[in-house]
């Protein structure tokens, strides 16, 4: 299998997302950039094998993660006093 379903050390998605959620925010920011960036090269390499319909859609979510990051530094903007 190519993708699996767990992330080693993590028996559940929601002990991961806990886990990425309870980092600082500036981390998480990281974390969802190298996310989409991994999207993103998933795409790529589906846009070669002509799989338009799943590369387009990888796109889409690629594109979104990065505004997710993109909200996350200003969350990180505001805490960021406060976490020194």
């Amino acid at each position: 299998m190519r993708h699996p379903n767990k992330v080693e050390g993590y028996e559940t998605l929601e002990d991961l997302a806990k886990a990425v959620g309870n980092m600082s925010y500036d981390k998480v920011s990281e974390f969802l950039e190298k996310l989409a960036e991994d999207i993103e090269r998933q795409a790529d390499a589906d846009y070669q094998r002509g799989r338009v319909k799943l590369s387009s859609k990888l796109y889409k979510t690629s594109k979104r993660l990065h505004r997710s990051k993109n909200s996350m530094d200003e969350a990180w903007k505001i805490c960021k006093p406060y976490m020194e």
